[in-house]
């Protein structure tokens, strides 16, 4: 059975939320939304999460499950948003509560944000089963990247975050605190031995060159032709690797976006003055 899958593309941000359904009974999932956010202004607007809580209206669907793959660090999260609007539990990789002892330590929020994963409504094992409506998947923890990324599978379609992108443009950086190449390596082992027709579904998709969206690649397509990995034992993967992200940008929101993701998404409380802020470290990435 193919499921159903609905992607949504934000330009400003090259991220690809994901909606999946069960037509059988009306249940739905929404996978990585984004918050649109103006890092110059400091100004938030919900064009992206708009269209997909259109979506769901248009199509008579009962949300059921907010699924995050990871903390993401180029992107705010509208878990929140879609919980209030909606309805629907959020939810994470278990190991969500290491990444937050990391960045709880780097931007001084001890006593504002506590490292238990408690701002998420669930934390998922590894192999751990999902229902949406009649539509049974498994959570499968694929870390790397960050060590609670976690890939998210339902049918033929899994959902894999930023753990791999299209074939043409490889595989996820490992620099970030918690990053881990080889560690990524036996993830990404784990994602090949999948059935050949599996169709990853990335988080991201860059339109390197200017091509067409890629929304998602097959496991035999990313197997052959993935450009991080195909001809590539754990050894020259993590050399590649290595080599690679010593040379790429810090994201432009990492800043912003780990705050309020390791908060499940939430904005920080208002001050006194009824203002929301958001912390600047100095020379910390």
């Amino acid at each position: 059975m193919t499921t159903d899958v609905e992607s949504f593309f934000d330009p400003q941000t090259f991220t690809l939320t994901h909606l999946v359904a069960d037509p059988a009974s009306g249940a739905c999932a929404v996978i990585d939304p984004v918050l649109d956010f103006d890092v110059a202004s400091g100004r938030t607007a919900q064009d992206s999460i708009g269209k997909v809580i259109s979506r769901i209206g248009e199509r008579g669907l009962k949300l059921e499950w907010i699924l995050e793959t990871h903390v993401h660090a180029d992107h705010l999260s509208a878990a929140p948003i879609l919980k209030q609007t909606l309805g629907g539990r959020i939810g994470i990789g278990g190991n969500v509560c290491a990444v937050q002892e990391t960045f709880i330590r780097i931007f001084d929020l001890a006593g504002e944000l506590t490292a238990d994963g408690s701002a998420f409504d669930k934390l998922f094992e590894d192999g751990e089963t999902i229902e949406i409506g009649s539509l049974t998947g498994q959570a499968a923890w694929t870390p790397g990247h960050t060590p609670a990324c976690v890939s998210y599978v339902f049918g033929d379609a899994a959902f894999v975050g930023d753990t791999l992108f299209a074939p043409d443009y490889g595989t996820a950086r490992c620099d970030f605190p918690g990053g881990d190449a080889a560690t990524l390596y036996r993830s990404l082992q784990r994602m090949l031995s999948w059935p050949d027709d599996t169709r990853l579904f990335f988080c991201h998709d860059y339109l390197p060159d200017g091509r067409q969206l890629r929304t998602h690649a097959t496991v035999a397509e990313q197997r052959r032709e993935n450009v991080h990995l195909a001809g590539k034992d754990q050894a020259g993967f993590v050399a590649q690797r290595h080599a690679r992200d010593k040379n790429l940008s810090v994201p432009a929101l990492i800043i912003p976006a780990v705050q309020v993701n390791i908060r499940g998404g939430l904005l920080p409380a208002p001050s006194a003055s009824g203002r929301r802020f958001l912390k600047w470290p100095i020379d910390a990435f």
